[in-house]
């Protein structure tokens, strides 16, 4: 059950921007640098911020797609059968700084599983993380670099990202959990 919208479209747009200015900043320019998007919202989020960092620097920045599906430590517990989305990383990553792109930053088992993903593919210079929402509760010690919106949360409320390449529609909203679902 929604309970309340936390970002419009115009807001979301808006963090992306700045988080884009951030990793220019950050990173001195955008040279050597790609973005990969965690499966499955964490995609068209690394896509808008590398259309933005193009708008700025007039330089395309790589993007690349991971599916950490198989670096889960909960993946026993998800399903028999897990939907597999698929890695696409069509550049190398040795000696680059990556930065990784997603959705909501809870836990940080997520970035956990990205970062072994990652690592198994090559050895990056650095990798950063990119967030649009961070709403707490941490439970390894993970922080973004660059976050759209803090959101404090509550351990049974729920926050919904919706991006128009998935949902049709570009809005973060929060509402009550509903049983056996987290994020």
């Amino acid at each position: 059950m929604e309970k309340a919208e936390i970002m419009d479209e115009s807001g979301i747009m808006r963090a992306v921007t700045r988080i884009a200015h951030e990793i220019i900043e950050k990173n001195k320019g955008v040279e050597n640098l790609a973005l990969i998007g965690i499966q499955r919202r964490g995609v068209p989020l690394a896509k808008m911020v590398a259309e933005k960092i193009k708008e700025v620097e007039g330089t395309n920045v790589p993007v690349g797609v991971l599916d950490i599906t198989f670096y889960r430590d909960d993946l026993s517990m998800l399903s028999e059968h897990p939907i597999i989305n698929g890695t696409e990383i069509n550049f190398p990553i040795n000696n680059k700084k990556i930065v990784l792109v997603d959705d909501v930053l809870y836990t940080g088992r997520t970035v956990r599983a990205a970062i072994d993903a990652i690592m198994d593919i090559g050895r990056p210079k650095l990798i950063q993380l990119a967030i649009l929402i961070d709403r707490g509760h941490r439970e390894l010690p993970i922080r973004a670099d660059y976050v759209g919106k803090n959101v404090p949360t509550s351990k049974n409320e729920v926050v919904h990202v919706k991006l128009f390449d998935i949902d049709k529609v570009n809005a973060v909203t929060i509402g009550e959990m509903e049983k056996g679902i987290a994020h």
